[in-house]
């Protein structure tokens, strides 16, 4: 899916907690998550600072959509 919607022209981040998985199936911008079990966020955290990785998490993939790729392209950071 995440392929076809790049076809059409709009960019898309492949949020993952497998990265090689992403990879295979052909996604432009692949920003791993945080774990298997909660890929975006971790339970075990104050609210606070599970906003704040939240938070972080969605601003790198911001990032990621301003970003001109011509390859897949893992953003780590």
């Amino acid at each position: 899916m995440v392929k076809e919607i790049e076809r059409a022209g709009i960019p898309v981040v492949h949020i993952c907690t497998v990265v090689p998985i992403s990879l295979t199936v052909g996604a432009n911008r692949i920003v791993p998550a945080i774990a298997i079990p909660h890929p975006l966020g971790n339970p075990a955290l104050e609210a606070k600072d599970e906003k704040s990785l939240r938070r972080k998490l969605v601003e790198k993939c911001l990032k990621a959509l301003t970003k001109e790729v011509s390859e897949q392209t893992v953003f780590e950071d």
